[in-house]
């Protein structure tokens, strides 16, 4: 398959590549745009702007390095624990469901749930920020009971992709569970 672009809830594009390695092994990536130069820019000057300027009027030194350092170490924290690029969903039938988060940094995570303790995919809806978004999630069963529920793990968290994207992903995960015994 190709890839497409849709857009973010907050209407920001985001990019999705699907692709199917077998009837029964897809794989779905959504990458987000990159931080651009100008917001890191716009930020850094205007913190230090205003160090400087209170540095104008307390002459302590201090101001500005601490200035410097915590804007240093807020965009390094930023990049490394907040800014996903790309989210991958991997879907193998006969195995299950592998999801991996690529950061700005170059950190992954990586998490896989087995195909026996999925009961199903499903697109879910939740009030955020005072709008109502959809979002894919997997439905665990419950050990003990194999009709509950026992959690839910939600897909795509840091993209936030819109209704159309969700239900692209959505049709071809379950056809590939429809297979499943």
């Amino acid at each position: 398959m190709e890839g497409e672009s849709f857009t973010d809830i907050n209407g920001t594009p985001i990019f999705l590549d699907c692709q199917s390695h077998s009837t029964f092994c897809r794989e779905f990536t959504v990458t987000s745009p990159k931080v651009p130069v100008t917001k890191v820019i716009v930020f850094t000057c205007s913190i230090w702007l205003l160090a400087y300027a209170v540095f104008l009027f307390t002459e302590d030194t201090v101001v500005l390095t601490s200035a410097i350092l915590i804007t240093l170490v807020s965009m390094m924290l930023y990049v490394h624990l907040v800014k996903v690029e790309q989210e991958t969903l991997f879907i193998i039938g006969s195995l299950g469901v592998q999801m991996s988060s690529s950061y700005a940094s170059g950190r992954e995570t990586t998490t896989f749930i087995e195909l026996n303790k999925i009961k199903d995919i499903v697109i879910n809806e939740a009030i955020y920020m005072h709008q109502i978004i959809y979002y894919l999630c997997v439905l665990l069963k419950d050990p003990s009971d194999p009709d509950a529920v026992s959690s839910v793990v939600p897909l795509f968290q840091s993209s936030k992709p819109r209704l159309n994207c969700l239900m692209k992903v959505y049709r071809s995960c379950q056809e590939i569970l429809s297979k499943c015994p």
